[in-house]
């Protein structure tokens, strides 16, 4: 096993420190914790998981130090104690990187009676109490509260104890403001009232998604700007960003942040385990080459609130591999100092000492996919937020086929970021832009294989529908100005020509017909088809039964639109594929969604895995080396958490394509600790991976 590289504090230039710590630890106070916590348990615990960094509340709603800001509410158990200086000077004796949490965004009631203006005001006039404490009012995170009074907080904060950041939770306020200040300023921007509609078409709302971004950079650039004139080594590290719902644009974010973290810290609801591993392709479409974290709650996430419990340890270990899986550095979250179920401990520590172990496989220079789902916040603000079905189904039908992607994002397409892959999917992107449009057309003619679905390009950047798809010289279709909604009983045939069926329907050869999407948009095509492999089936009766039979047995409505265009190759289905397979995971819809993607590939993935059950799987680049991830998600609760046991794969065959001009010179597994048995032919690695329990990283050391 090779040793860890590990770097020491100092090793980089103090000012970009960002990408030394591998292993964060947050340790959020509450406010009962002050002389009733242990800081050496928590120091002991940090040096034996090989802890690099660590998070430490600090102030804001409540004060863990002796502050000497006026109406900055200290916890009424800090008497002459200062537990966050305590723990600062701890973690710099273990060599630690350390930053401070604040969380601004509830006061207490002498905040309320001094600065009335500081509270967030609701749709009707009313000053907002807090939702989950009433004693307590939520402020206005727009206004002078945040750009003055937290300011003063935040700098106090870096002059008194150097942390290397200010990570600063729930800074972007509670939900929309009607206080005065958010009333007078909106209108100062654009000489509207503060719009009552949710509607983006509404040139109100509009205008207020745009401001309201803007004021939010405003603010993070203005606590940015403050922490480094007192630490230049410092830097405002905001709780923020994601993919498509994300509210903050993250093309920005990425120019403005050092280094970001996914604070989406466990399963909930129905999500699968793969969605952690989406946080951070998500993250790094605009993140460039710098480090992500990803946050990870030992405690359980679901609506109610149970902050003191914890989740299952298996629950957390598969949360943890498939973020790491996908490049994000685990961090892991502990609310109150004072750990009442211990069962979390252990879990994290092995995992935390193996991701010691084995630092150098796990400091990815770039990931090595060669195709990339593209997502679009402009199409979630302008279109709506329901397009995120379509991204989920497509994920899951990659997920289920084994293949390695990146994702991508929007404002992103130019030959720079997207260059380097051969494939882009566009999950009914409805919003784009004329440049947009340009930017993807031009991927394809220059030998680039795109797949879109449903609406995608048939709404400007504004929501505003077009007469015709900004694509529609891509797809060779163009909108006939009907979509039936909520379509019943309707199919797909799948055709022959000449006694073979097309690539795309590869695996349906018995078939004959298959179920159709929900929603369908009217195209006709603009030009011949070269093939016409699936053609619909409109609807026809579901009930009386008597009535359920075929009006229409055959018609030659394509179903898909498959064309060579340039050097290139584009497939378009004109319905909801995507999200019909997230709604109902239908096979054969799988099936196609995959077959589009190798069809307009043309060549065999970097990254083959082979065997049965259920993989997310991912290959990245280090220095000196690349490495193969597969995590085991074969597990009755893997669509609904948490899992009971970890229940092994069975054996798989890993195929890794070898970077032109290098050879290998030593193959590890780095979970098993197994001796790989491994050969190499026609430029790729081969090599029979044992049984899975959860993960399995197949390390390649190149010569």
């Amino acid at each position: 096993m090779a040793a860890s590289t590990q770097l020491v504090r100092g090793a980089e230039p103090e000012g970009d420190w960002y990408s030394r710590p591998m292993r964060w630890f947050q340790l959020a106070f509450v406010e009962d914790d002050p002389g009733r916590y242990s800081p050496t348990f928590w120091l002991d615990y940090f040096k034996r998981i090989h802890a690099d960094a660590a998070c430490l509340s600090a102030g804001g709603c409540v004060a863990f130090y002796p502050t000497e800001i006026p109406l900055h509410y200290k916890s009424r158990f800090l008497g002459n104690s200062d537990p966050f200086g305590e723990m600062v000077a701890g973690c710099r004796k273990l060599g630690m990187n350390v930053i401070a949490r604040t969380d601004p965004h509830a006061a207490h009631q002498d905040v309320y009676e001094a600065h009335p203006a500081w509270i967030a005001v609701d749709a009707e006039g009313k000053k907002r109490r807090h939702w989950a404490d009433p004693s307590l009012w939520v402020t206005c995170a727009l206004g002078p509260y945040n750009f003055g009074f937290m300011t003063d907080v935040t700098i106090e904060i870096v002059r008194k104890y150097k942390v290397d950041g200010v990570f600063s939770n729930r800074w972007a306020g509670s939900g929309m403001c009607y206080c005065e200040s958010c009333r007078y300023l909106f209108h100062e921007y654009c000489g509207k009232d503060l719009p009552r509609t949710a509607n983006p078409l509404d040139p109100a709302r509009r205008q207020y998604i745009v401001w309201r971004e803007q004021r939010l950079f405003d603010l993070w650039r203005l606590w940015d700007t403050e922490i480094r004139k007192v630490n230049p080594n410092a830097a405002f590290l905001a709780n923020a960003g994601g993919g498509a719902l994300s509210d903050l644009d993250m093309k920005t974010i990425g120019t403005l942040a050092p280094t970001l973290f996914a604070d989406r810290q466990a399963r909930h609801g129905l999500m699968p385990p793969w969605a952690n591993g989406k946080n951070g392709k998500e993250y790094a479409a605009t993140m460039e080459n710098k480090p992500i974290g990803g946050i990870v709650s030992v405690g359980v996430e679901e609506a109610y609130r149970w902050k003191d419990s914890v989740q299952s340890g298996d629950e957390i270990r598969l949360w943890l591999a498939d973020g790491a899986a996908h490049n994000l550095r685990p961090w892991i979250t502990k609310f109150n100092a004072k750990p009442i179920d211990r069962r979390w401990l252990p879990v994290v520590e092995e995992f935390y000492n193996w991701h010691y172990r084995n630092e150098q496989y796990l400091r990815n220079e770039k990931s090595l996919a060669e195709t990339a789902m593209v997502y679009s916040q402009q199409t979630a603000a302008y279109y709506g937020p329901k397009v995120e079905d379509h991204a989920l189904g497509y994920y899951q039908a990659l997920v289920e086929g084994r293949v390695p992607f990146d994702m991508a994002h929007d404002l992103l397409l130019d030959e720079e970021h997207i260059g380097r892959y051969r494939t882009l999917i566009l999950p009914n992107l409805a919003a784009l832009s004329d440049r947009q449009c340009s930017q993807i057309t031009e991927f394809v003619r220059n030998g680039g294989g795109v797949v879109a679905t449903h609406e995608t390009s048939l709404y400007d950047e504004w929501g505003v529908k077009r007469k015709d798809f900004g694509l529609a010289e891509l797809f060779g279709a163009s909108f006939e100005g009907k979509i039936d909604t909520q379509l019943h009983n309707s199919y797909l045939t799948i055709e022959e020509a000449a006694g073979k069926q097309h690539p795309l329907t590869k695996g349906l050869e018995n078939a004959t017909r298959i179920i159709n999407g929900v929603n369908w948009v009217h195209v006709k095509a603009t030009r011949p088809l070269a093939a016409n492999p699936v053609t619909l089936v409109p609807s026809y009766p579901d009930l009386p039964m008597e009535e359920v039979f075929m009006r229409t047995p055959h018609s030659d409505i394509p179903g898909v639109y498959a064309r060579e265009f340039g050097k290139g190759r584009v497939v378009y289905f004109p319905f909801d594929l995507d999200r019909t397979f997230w709604d109902v995971l239908a096979p054969d819809h799988g099936l196609l969604l995959r077959n589009a993607v190798a069809w307009v590939n043309r060549v065999e993935q970097p990254l083959t895995v082979t065997g049965k059950g259920m993989l997310d799987v991912s290959l990245w680049q280090q220095k000196g080396s690349i490495t193969a991830h597969l995590v085991n998600l074969t597990n009755p609760m893997m669509m609904k958490g948490p899992v009971r046991e970890l229940i092994p794969s069975p054996p798989q065959k890993v195929r890794v394509r070898v970077p032109k001009g290098r050879q290998v010179k030593a193959v590890h597994f780095l979970v098993s600790r197994a001796i790989p048995r491994h050969q190499t032919a026609n430029g790729f690695l081969e090599v029979d991976v044992p049984a899975i329990e959860l993960h399995e990283a197949v390390a390649i050391d190149l010569a």
